[in-house]
């Protein structure tokens, strides 16, 4: 008779156990849920101050930026009612994963600048994607124009030295969003 009720106070602990253990798991959801409902918007509204951030150093001439109609985080740049350019995301995938940038292209479809907001590039070599010396090139060019080449032209983008899929990333990414602006803004003449 003492075995059952031994064997009766091991599943009674187990179950004791196991009560504490959902107790404890729906409070550290909540805890997460709290906590994630308490940053989430303060990290979305940071996203959205550095993208301005952003929009307004690819374009400083610019008096505001409108959010075009239909296209998601596309922007008309503008000064004096007139568009200077088009603000618009585009996204690649580098060596370490996808880099996400912020690409300023004229209405006749010529990159301003870019600005890569995150990537996972290899420090040292990737990461210089983003640095002027890199990113000057593509000042002035149009999509046909955008293409990575080993031996440096005038013409065409010269890769980073050790980062090759990198530079054929970002000028693909850029390509792609131009190529697009050029699409658009032809068909609103």
């Amino acid at each position: 008779m003492a075995h059952d009720a031994h064997g009766h106070e091991a599943n009674d602990s187990i179950f004791k156990i196991g009560i504490n253990l959902a107790i404890a798991c729906l409070l550290s959801g909540a805890i997460i849920a709290g906590t994630y409902a308490v940053t989430a918007p303060v990290a979305a509204k940071e996203r959205v101050n550095l993208k301005n951030k952003a929009m307004k150093e690819l374009v400083a001439d610019a008096q505001n930026f409108k959010p075009i109609e239909g296209k998601t985080d596309w922007y008309i740049a503008e000064k004096d009612g007139k568009a200077l350019a088009y603000v618009v995301p585009a996204e690649s995938k580098g060596y370490g994963g996808a880099i996400r940038m912020l690409t300023a292209v004229t209405p006749e479809g010529k990159v301003i600048d870019y600005k890569i907001l995150g990537h996972n590039e290899t420090p040292g070599l990737g990461d210089k994607a983003g640095e002027p010396k890199f990113s000057k090139q593509f000042i002035g060019k149009k999509a046909e124009d955008l293409e990575v080449v080993k031996v440096p032209t005038d013409k065409n983008i010269q890769a980073l030295t050790g980062a090759t899929i990198t530079s054929r990333a970002v000028t693909k990414g850029i390509r792609e969003a131009v190529e697009q602006v050029t699409a658009y803004a032809s068909q609103k003449k």
